[in-house]
């Protein structure tokens, strides 16, 4: 299983290549096409996640993540969510890196099998970068207003949480 696991990329690179030499349209310059509208999206998309790590790093380096994990985990705990994730809570919407670092954070200091740890896991597993997620897709095809898309992905991202803290409670 291991050699199949590692042969099926070149596998497939290979018979791309072939699909290519063996054809008789002129795929590498669709290819090329292709790669340079790629290219194009990329570097339109630039202005908006330069702008977007921006305002997350000064999110968490002011302290304001901290500050309002500290108001919220009193309400959280009389909801039954663990005060140890509402830093995670907080942040996996905002940025994927900084969340990763929180579950990394969670399990050592809780150990992967603690409901935190597995709350933390479970929320991770079924939940996205929201803003991210609406900056990159709504950049690239041009749209200007995202006009109730972020409080419903917000909404969505909050009915995650609560779905996975009850299968965490009910499972575990």
């Amino acid at each position: 299983m291991s050699v199949i696991s590692q042969m099926i990329v070149p596998f497939v690179l290979a018979l791309a290549g072939m699909g290519m030499f063996f054809s008789k349209k002129d795929l590498f310059s669709e290819f090329t096409t292709g790669a340079s509208y790629g290219l194009k999206t990329a570097v339109g998309l630039l202005p908006t996640l330069v702008a977007l790590i921006t305002a997350i790093s000064m999110f968490n380096s002011s302290g304001a993540s901290q500050a309002l994990s500290n108001f919220l985990a009193p309400l959280g705990s009389k909801v039954g969510i663990p005060s140890e994730i509402i830093p995670l809570i907080l942040v996996r919407p905002l940025s994927g890196g900084a969340s990763t670092a929180l579950i990394a954070d969670i399990f050592e200091k809780y150990g992967a099998d603690s409901f935190a740890g597995r709350c933390a896991s479970v929320i991770a597993g079924s939940s996205d970068t929201l803003l991210y997620v609406i900056s990159v897709y709504f950049g690239a095809v041009g749209v200007k207003k995202a006009r109730k898309t972020p409080l419903i992905a917000f909404i969505a991202a909050l009915f995650c949480v609560f779905v996975s803290v009850f299968l965490c409670r009910l499972l575990f």
